[in-house]
């Protein structure tokens, strides 16, 4: 079989990810890659073994080599670079958000729609093989009548008011940061597993610094400078936040993002509780599922394949007990994905991406969260 060629557009984690997982997928072969600068793109070209360099990610979109694109960008061109991508007729992997604001979303969705290609949205977290168990749990009424849900999204890379990086800036990340960099993941995780939009929310937001210290030295995604030459810089996005959710058929549920938790290093977590049965799980522990009676003992369902739904179960790859985790629900994506691409089928019936019109939503939803706190009141997501 012909191999699918792959390039990537940008240099940083998301990059350094998305090339790692796919280097084990069989058939998948990374052979370009551009950055914000030649020089910056070179040096990651040569550390990480990729043959081809681009000046500008046009020319990389332009290669008639390239068959996929990934979008690993900071958020404020991923608009521009993903509709180029879209007219291109290439296939896209974005990661999220698909752009700032809902309106440019709304037009991504639309040139997806209409074009031959398959595009996606990098919501992970769906493809943890506990994750798709819980929608497998939860579709054969193992839980019964769904009563309320819980959960969050804690970090704490973001504690000290001398944290910096670039999601810091609401003209490179957006109006929201919290809610829109985390939050996100965890709107669309529970909505894939319920099979439920959401569709009304009242939020809370808060910005526990509002003048941080920025370090004179440049530095990337999750690290930290230890230089003293700092200046000060005023923050209007939020660092914490609680949102009250509806969800379609009168679910309803509360969540909670923090990126200065103490400790807390990437906890999505949630608990679903059921007429008949409760179960919590915790990414940060996520081969393993608690599961609540009332009139039985409780126990804790682990991840082995003998002991899933076969859609679970085709999530795994090693036996129970030996441990996989988030570069592996990032593989199973792209699995997901790419056996899409080889298929040629554009049909997502049997899918588990997160599609653009998904990615949309979720645009919509952080809107709205936006609103509700300025407002204080509850919005609509329609």
């Amino acid at each position: 079989m012909k191999k699918i060629k792959v390039g990537i557009i940008g240099t940083g984690f998301s990059a350094n990810a998305h090339i790692e997982a796919l280097r084990r997928i069989p058939g998948v072969e990374v052979v370009g890659i551009a950055g914000s600068s030649y020089e910056k793109t070179k040096k990651a070209a040569e550390g990480l073994y990729i043959r081809k360099v681009y000046e500008t990610y046009t020319q990389l979109i332009r290669d008639n080599e390239i068959d996929v694109i990934h979008n690993c960008t900071p958020n404020f061109v991923h608009f521009e670079i993903n509709k180029e991508v879209l007219l291109s007729g290439k296939h896209l992997l974005s990661e999220k958000p698909l752009a700032v604001n809902s309106k440019e979303s709304d037009e991504l969705k639309q040139l997806a729609l209409e074009s031959n290609a398959l595009s996606a949205v990098c919501f992970n977290y769906r493809h943890y093989p506990l994750v798709i168990q819980a929608k497998e749990m939860i579709k054969n009424n193992d839980l019964g009548r769904i009563h309320v849900i819980h959960g969050g999204y804690l970090q704490d890379w973001l504690l000290y008011n001398h944290d910096f990086n670039w999601r810091l800036s609401s003209e490179k990340n957006g109006k929201s940061r919290a809610i829109a960099d985390i939050g996100s993941h965890w709107c669309d995780t529970l909505q894939y597993i319920l099979g439920k939009k959401i569709v009304k929310v009242l939020a809370d937001l808060k910005t526990v610094h509002p003048v941080r210290l920025k370090s004179k030295t440049v530095t990337s995604t999750f690290s930290q400078a230890d230089d003293l030459e700092t200046e000060e810089i005023p923050i209007n996005t939020e660092d914490y936040g609680s949102v009250l959710v509806h969800f379609e058929d009168g679910i309803q549920g509360v969540f909670t993002v923090s990126q200065v938790s103490a400790g807390r290093k990437n906890k999505l977590y949630f608990e679903i509780a059921g007429a008949k049965t409760t179960i919590a799980w915790d990414q940060e522990e996520p081969n393993k599922m608690w599961v609540g009676k009332r009139g039985e003992p409780n126990r804790e369902l682990v991840r082995d394949s003998c002991l899933l739904y076969t859609a679970a179960s085709k999530m795994t790859h090693y036996p129970g007990g030996h441990q996989e985790g988030w570069s592996d629900g990032l593989k199973n994506l792209l699995i997901d994905f790419y056996s899409s691409i080889e298929s040629g089928e554009k049909s997502l019936e049997d899918r588990d991406f997160a599609t653009f019109e998904d990615g949309h939503r979720i645009m919509k939803i952080i809107e709205a969260i936006l609103e509700s706190h300025e407002k204080k009141t509850w919005v609509s997501i329609n």
